[in-house]
């Protein structure tokens, strides 16, 4: 059956400029001509031009095919092993910057606005996943509690940070305090800590009431990236993220028994 170049044209999803021009430089010509002189592609023409548009796919030149296809038992094998270490290499370039915009946007979108070095001295073993963040931005962008976090967080000076680490500091080191005296995740003790750190919270990003504070709380306990935030890997105990979720509904609990039944949370002067 013969096919005519429009129709090649349709079935290849190449123009028929192409098909042309794959027969002006011997690439590829049709097999016939119609009685009007029109090109006309049989089975075999299409074979060889699915062969053509493969290793133009993986990159290769028209000069480079059409040696292949002269003899392809002698190059093709030598050929596509090459084009496959190049690709190889592409893809880990390519997958380098990627990685880059990714973290370049991740860092806008963390709300901190501190440079790599300042970053490092407020912070120091607490560092953001970026991922994380991103994550976090994409699920939380149109709640207006997260939209206000990042305003504040935006707003804060070093001065500002170097506080609020110092304040996360001392908590972290009560809520380890408490763990490994093995005090009980739903007791007075782990619940104040709890509510310390919602109001935390509260106090430098955004009101933290206790529905919210559970969401962050299953965060916490589900995503190692997110514990990540308040606890160093290196200080973490297996456990400890669950611990803090059980406090943290405790608290709600207590909370929402009111007043009498609720302690006032811990300051950091506390310590």
């Amino acid at each position: 059956m013969a096919y005519s170049v429009g129709q090649v044209s349709g079935f290849a999803g190449i123009t028929v400029r192409t098909l042309h021009h794959y027969d002006k430089t011997g690439l590829l010509s049709p097999s016939a001509r119609s009685p009007a002189g029109y090109r006309l592609y049989d089975d075999a023409d299409l074979a060889r031009l699915q062969q053509i548009l493969f290793y133009r796919q993986l990159g290769f030149g028209l000069d480079e095919i059409a040696a292949i296809l002269q003899d392809p038992q002698a190059d093709a094998l030598d050929q596509l092993r090459a084009r496959h270490r190049l690709l190889t290499e592409q893809i880990s370039e390519l997958q380098r910057l990627v990685e880059v915009a990714e973290r370049a946007m991740e860092v806008q979108r963390t709300g901190v606005r501190l440079t790599p070095e300042e970053r490092f001295e407020v912070f120091g073993e607490v560092t953001f996943d970026l991922s994380y963040a991103t994550e976090a931005h994409l699920k939380w962008q149109h709640s207006a509690g997260h939209q206000q976090s990042m305003a504040r967080a935006a707003a804060h000076t070093k001065e500002d940070w170097a506080r609020i680490m110092a304040e996360a500091g001392a908590w972290r080191h009560r809520l380890l305090a408490a763990f490994d005296a093995g005090e009980a995740a739903d007791g007075e003790r782990a619940m104040d800590l709890a509510e310390e750190h919602r109001a935390h919270l509260t106090r430098w990003f955004t009101p933290c009431p206790t529905d919210m504070h559970g969401r962050i709380a299953d965060d916490f306990a589900a995503d190692p990236r997110a514990f990540a935030l308040v606890v160093p890997p290196s200080q973490q105990r297996p456990g400890l993220a669950a611990y803090l979720r059980t406090a943290v509904f405790a608290n709600a609990v207590r909370q929402a028994a009111g007043p009498s039944e609720a302690a006032p949370p811990a300051t950091p002067e506390q310590s």
